[in-house]
C-alpha cells in the first residue's frame, strides 16, 4: 500500500446536453460555459514567479542528481533570451526552429520566443538525426523560413543544418559550433541586458498571436504546420483544470518523457505544469527495451501526481513493478491519475495496471484516456468515470461542441471550440478542407456512443475513416476497432497490429511483436527470425488466432492469418511517428511484399490452430 494515504482525486461533474437534428447529425456539449482564461500563457509564468519564486519549475538529470530551475530563475532567463531574439530580428515570419529534444534549455528558448510574440517550432530530432535525405526537414524549412535554429548540442545536427538551411540562418546552442556560421550560446543569450522592448513586445501579445507551430507527423505526406495561438493554449488549459480539479488543490508533479514536438506533451503536459505552478521532471528515458531503464530510475526517485504514458510504456513499467517494490511505492505515493494515449491499450495491460493501482492505493487510481488532436489543443474529450476496460474517450470539455455527422453507418467527429486551430500556416487550401460549412474542425475519425443514445456515458473510437476499406464482398472493415480488438486477442504477444485485406476475401494481419513476451514464451534467449519461428511462439499465436476467429461475428471482424514483423517499423518511411503510433496505410504501402506473402504459402504465415477451425 502507498506510504501516504491520498484522497480520491477531485474531478469535474459535467452536465451534458444533446441536440439531434433531422438530418441525423448530433450535437453534444456541456451545459456550463468555459471559465475565463488569461490572454497569453506566459502570464502564468510571471504569476508563479511572483507567488512561488523558489518553487522548482523544471528539472532534468545531471549525473546522480537533478539540475533545476525555479520559477523566478525561469522568468529572468526568459526575459533576457527574449531580448536576444528580438535583437536578432526574429518574428512571426522568421520563427525559432528547435531541432533538439526535451531539456531545460529547450523549454527556456521556447518560452522566451513566445514571451515576445515570436513563434517556435519543435521538430522531431529524428528528422535531422535519423533521416538520411532530410526530406521532411526541407519541407518544414520551406514552410517556416526560420530566423534562428536552436540545437542544444550543435555538433550532431551540423550535417542536417548545413544540408538544409542557408548560411544566413544563425544557430543557438549550449555546446558545439558550426564553423562559418553565426553561432550564439544560450549562456550569451541569458546574459543579454533586458530593455523596455521586451515588456512592450509582451504587452502586444494577445489571444490571436501565434505562440508556436506544431507539425503533424507527416505520415501521409509532408508535415503540416498547425498554428497554435495563445487563445488555443490558454483556453485548453482552463478546460483541463476544470476537468482535473485536483490540480487547483495541489500543484502537479509530472515525470514525463514524451516529446515536446507532439501536442500531447508539448502542449498539454508542458502547459499543465506551467498553468498550475507545478514541477516538471524531464524523464530521459523512453518506452523502449533500452530506454525504459532510465524511466524506471527516475520513477524510483520522483513521485508524480499526474502521469502520462503510451500503453507499451505502462506494460514495461508493470514488468518492472512485479519485482521492484520501491518503484511501486514511489510511483503510487502521490498519484491522482494515470492517462494513456498514442495507441489503444490492450485488456491484459489494463487489467494488470488497475490491479496494481488497487493494491497500492485504497480505492485505486483513475486510469483514463481522452480524444483530441494537434489541431484541437489537444484536449477535447475526456473520460473520468471508472471503466472496466480501455477505450472510453469520455465527454466534451467545457467550451467544446462535439458534432457527430452520419457518414454511411458511421458518425464522423467534428469539434468547435476556442482551443481549435485557425488553420495551417501558409496553406489556405488545407485550412479550408479541414473545416465544414459551420466552422467545425473535421477529425477524420468516427466515434460511437458507449451506450446507445446516452452521451453522458461517453464515446468510443470507431475508426479512422481514411483507414477503413472493403472486402471483395463489399463489406466495410472498421480498421481502428479491429486493430484494438485483435491486439487484445493476442493476449500480450503483440504491441500493435496492422490489418490487411482490401478487396480480398478475408482479413490478415502484420503483427508488431512484444519481443520480451515472446522470449519468455520460448524460454530461450533468441532474437529475430529464430525467435519468431520458435514452435512455442507459433503454437501460442495459432491458438490465439483460433480463439479470435471463434469470437468474431463475421468476415469484417475475423483475422484469418497473421505474420510477425521481424524488421522494425521505419520512421523515415512514415510507418511510425517518434511517439510510437503506427500509420496503417503507410505500413501496407511500404510492405506490400509481406501483404502478398500473407495470402500465399509463405512459411512465416501463422494460421489458426486446427482445434479452432477457420
Amino acid at each position: 500500500m502507498s506510504d501516504t494515504a491520498i484522497q480520491p482525486a477531485a474531478l469535474w461533474s459535467p452536465q451534458i446536453l444533446m441536440e439531434e437534428r433531422p438530418c441525423g447529425t448530433v450535437i453534444v456539449r456541456q451545459a456550463a460555459p468555459l471559465e475565463p482564461y488569461p490572454p497569453r500563457m506566459n502570464d502564468r509564468l510571471l504569476h508563479w514567479a511572483a507567488e512561488a519564486p523558489d518553487r522548482i519549475w523544471m528539472a532534468q538529470r545531471d549525473g546522480d542528481g537533478w539540475a533545476t530551475v525555479t520559477y523566478a530563475e525561469a522568468a529572468r532567463a526568459v526575459a533576457a533570451i527574449a531580448q536576444g531574439l528580438l535583437d536578432r530580428g526574429l518574428s512571426q515570419d522568421r520563427p525559432l526552429l528547435i531541432l533538439s529534444g526535451n531539456s531545460i534549455a529547450h523549454a527556456l528558448m521556447a518560452l522566451a520566443a513566445q514571451h515576445v510574440g515570436i513563434p517556435s517550432a519543435a521538430i522531431a530530432p529524428a528528422y535531422a538525426l535519423v533521416s538520411t535525405d532530410y526530406g521532411k526537414l526541407r519541407d518544414i524549412a520551406g514552410q517556416l523560413t526560420p530566423g534562428m535554429i536552436f540545437a542544444e548540442d550543435a555538433t550532431p545536427f551540423a550535417p542536417a543544418i548545413e544540408a538544409v538551411f542557408g548560411p544566413e540562418v544563425p544557430v543557438a546552442s549550449v555546446t558545439g559550433t558550426l564553423p562559418g556560421r553565426d553561432c550564439v550560446t544560450l549562456a550569451e543569450l541569458r546574459a543579454t541586458p533586458v530593455t523596455e522592448a521586451v515588456d512592450a513586445a509582451f504587452q502586444a501579445v494577445g489571444p490571436d498571436t501565434v505562440a508556436k507551430f506544431l507539425f503533424t507527423s507527416g505520415t501521409t505526406g509532408s508535415p503540416k504546420a498547425v498554428i497554435q495561438t495563445q487563445r488555443m493554449l490558454c483556453s485548453n488549459q482552463e478546460m483541463i483544470v476544470d476537468c482535473y480539479a485536483f490540480l487547483r488543490q495541489r500543484p502537479p508533479v509530472v515525470v514525463d518523457w514524451a516529446p515536446w514536438n507532439h501536442t500531447a506533451s508539448g502542449n498539454k503536459v508542458f502547459n499543465l505544469v506551467l498553468y498550475n505552478g507545478g514541477t516538471y521532471y524531464i524523464d530521459d528515458g523512453k518506452p523502449t527495451p533500452k530506454g525504459i531503464a532510465a524511466t524506471i530510475r527516475n520513477l524510483r526517485e520522483i513521485s508524480p501526481s499526474w502521469y502520462f504514458n503510451v500503453p507499451v510504456g505502462y506494460q514495461m513499467l508493470l514488468d518492472a513493478m512485479e519485482t521492484d517494490d520501491q518503484l511501486r511505492r514511489t510511483f503510487f505515493r502521490h498519484l491522482s491519475m494515470m492517462m494513456y494515449a498514442g495507441a489503444g491499450m490492450s485488456q491484459p495491460v489494463w487489467d494488470r495496471l488497475t490491479a496494481v493501482a488497487d493494491q497500492m492505493v485504497p480505492g485505486g487510481v483513475l486510469l483514463a484516456t481522452g480524444f483530441g488532436s494537434t489541431e484541437t489543443g489537444p484536449f477535447a474529450l475526456m473520460c473520468t468515470e471508472r471503466q472496466d476496460q480501455a477505450g472510453n474517450l469520455g465527454v466534451p470539455a467545457r467550451g467544446v461542441v462535439l458534432k457527430l455527422v452520419p457518414q454511411g453507418d458511421k458518425l464522423e467527429a467534428r469539434v468547435k471550440s476556442p482551443s481549435v486551430t485557425p488553420g495551417y500556416w501558409r496553406n489556405e487550401k488545407l485550412t479550408a478542407e479541414a473545416f465544414d460549412e459551420e466552422g467545425f474542425y473535421r477529425f477524420g475519425d468516427a466515434l460511437r456512443f458507449a451506450a446507445p443514445g446516452d452521451p453522458e456515458r461517453g464515446f468510443i473510437f470507431d475508426g479512422r475513416l481514411a483507414e477503413n476499406f472493403k472486402l471483395d464482398t463489399g463489406t466495410w472493415v472498421a480498421v481502428g476497432p479491429l486493430r484494438a480488438a485483435f491486439t487484445n486477442d493476442l493476449r500480450g504477444l503483440a504491441s500493435d497490429v496492422v490489418i490487411a485485406g482490401e478487396n480480398r476475401a478475408s482479413l490478415a494481419a502484420l503483427v508488431v511483436p512484444d519481443w520480451s513476451a515472446l522470449r519468455a514464451l520460448a524460454g530461450e534467449d533468441l532474437e529475430g527470425a529464430a525467435l519468431l519461428a520458435h514452435p512455442r511462439v507459433r503454437d501460442r499465436a495459432a491458438q490465439m488466432l483460433a480463439d479470435h476467429a471463434r469470437r468474431a461475428t463475421g468476415s469484417s471482424t475475423r483475422v484469418t492469418r497473421m505474420m510477425f514483423l521481424e524488421d522494425p517499423l521505419e520512421f523515415d518511411r512514415g510507418e511510425v511517428t517518434d511517439k510510437g503510433s503506427i500509420n496503417q496505410r503507410a505500413v501496407l504501402r511500404h510492405r506490400d511484399e509481406l501483404v502478398q506473402a500473407l495470402y500465399n504459402d509463405d512459411p512465416r504465415v501463422i494460421l489458426p490452430a486446427q482445434t479452432g477451425g477457420e
